[in-house]
């Protein structure tokens, strides 16, 4: 298989990302020509920068956040998505490796599929997708917390169903009665969408860091091998 080949943009990019460090991501979308890895980290090592350095900023060029905008409730995200550009196919072996690390990372065991060239390990809302791509494959994770969606929604419409039978109770006149259940109502809507939306935030951060640590790990066992 053709090495990959940097563009200029790319090369500033991978340079500047690799001399920064790993908070710095490198983006660039041009790929014509220009250098290849290993010429990348022939200069980097006579400059003084590291190789390693170079070929994790460079990596990291593959690596989409999101292939689409995950969806969000009430500005917080609902789900979390990853997608990584391969060099080359998966070796049999390295997709079940892949598979008993999904399974230990996010600690459920999973379906295995085989759909002609595509793969897939799903369990329940959490899935990795392996496609073919013209130059390799690529890998898509993601999962969405349903669940938390369902009482968000369910909040919602108690506490919609609070504020309506409040006016209809002032205009009759019967709100002194009517008061307990009222607020019982409004109390349980404000709790489900309190529940829900605190609980988001900290399993994104979760969900984020697993998939991250997985395309780290497997760009770094694919990657090729330098003398």
């Amino acid at each position: 298989m053709t090495e990959r080949r940097y563009s200029d943009e790319e090369v500033a990019a991978i340079f500047r990302a690799a001399a920064e460090g790993p908070e710095a991501t490198p983006t660039a979308e041009a790929r014509a020509g220009g250098l290849t890895l290993s010429e990348l980290q022939s200069i980097a090592r006579e400059v003084d920068l590291s190789p390693d350095a170079v070929a994790r900023a460079a990596r990291s060029l593959d690596v989409s956040p999101a292939p689409a905008s995950p969806p969000t409730l009430l500005g917080l995200p609902l789900g979390v998505q990853r997608t990584v550009a391969l060099d080359r196919k998966l070796t049999d072996e390295e997709w079940e490796l892949l598979v008993v690390e999904l399974r230990e990372v996010f600690r459920a065991r999973g379906t295995v599929r085989e759909h002609g060239s595509f793969r897939e390990w799903r369990n329940g809302n959490l899935h990795a997708l392996l496609e073919p791509t013209p130059t390799g494959q690529r890998l898509r994770l993601g999962t969405v917390r349903r669940n938390v969606q369902a009482s968000v929604t369910m909040g919602g419409v108690a506490v919609a169903a609070s504020a309506i039978l409040w006016g209809t109770a002032v205009l009759q006149g019967t709100l002194g009665t009517m008061l307990p259940e009222v607020a019982m109502l409004g109390t349980m809507g404000v709790a489900l969408v309190a529940n829900g939306a605190l609980r988001l935030p900290g399993w994104a951060r979760q969900r984020r860091a697993q998939m991250d640590g997985i395309v780290e790990r497997l760009t770094s066992r694919t990657a090729p091998k330098r003398g």
